[in-house]
């Protein structure tokens, strides 16, 4: 039987923030990198890619937890968790190595958004392979290659905004765009997913953690 979830507004909300806390950050970050040299330019760089891969990371789980389906439990992978944080670190770094100093490069700039979004769209479903329920999930083709194509368009954003231009009011409108478009990914990777209960199958998971718990520990 396939069922239907509900979601937190609240937290919803709050995945919305981090998604854009983390670009402006990192924004600001890359910024400071193409100001720098040697091994402060690597650190910045560096810096950018745990903020931004990891914010992307925060804003998908808070906004799994915000995500709840009557009757049956969700816990994860511990695993396949912190592998889908590494895989959004790793990409996005490499995404902003490629763009480095001469982004202003259309191939370049496309190839680095690429990557990134690479990292976004592996990190989204590989964090959906690590629920583990009473019941299976299988997605509409349709509603995935929209969440690819707005993880693209978000990613190669970023890359163009970061090597363009330093100006804070441009970043914090720049950040704001690129929040709703990181968050209208993951929703639009949901809306891509239909949960089916298991016939004959009772609910055996039981969340190790608190979700509100958990809600606030990625948060922070």
């Amino acid at each position: 039987m396939i069922m239907d979830g509900t979601y937190d507004n609240a937290l919803v909300a709050l995945s919305v923030l981090i998604a854009m806390l983390a670009s402006y950050t990192s924004l600001r970050l890359v910024a400071r990198s193409r100001i720098s040299e040697g091994w402060i330019h690597q650190f910045w760089i560096a810096g950018a890619a745990v903020v931004l891969g990891g914010g992307i990371w925060s804003m998908h789980f808070v906004g799994m937890l915000a995500f709840s389906i009557p009757g049956i439990a969700t816990d994860y992978d511990p695993a396949l968790t912190l592998l889908s944080l590494g895989i959004a670190i790793i990409l996005t770094g490499i995404g902003f190595v490629i763009a480095g100093r001469g982004a202003e490069s259309f191939a370049r700039t496309s190839f680095a958004g690429l990557t990134m979004a690479t990292g976004i769209v592996a990190m989204h479903y590989m964090g959906m392979a690590a629920m583990r329920m009473a019941g299976t999930v299988t997605y509409s083709t349709p509603w995935v290659t929209i969440s690819v194509l707005i993880a693209v368009s978000a990613a190669t954003s970023a890359i163009w905004i970061a090597s363009r231009d330093r100006r804070f009011i441009l970043q914090v409108f720049a950040a704001i765009a690129m929040g709703f478009a990181i968050a209208g990914m993951h929703y639009a990777g949901m809306q891509a997913a239909s949960f089916t209960m298991l016939p004959n199958e009772t609910d055996s998971i039981r969340p190790s953690v608190s979700p509100s718990f958990l809600a606030i520990l990625i948060s922070a």
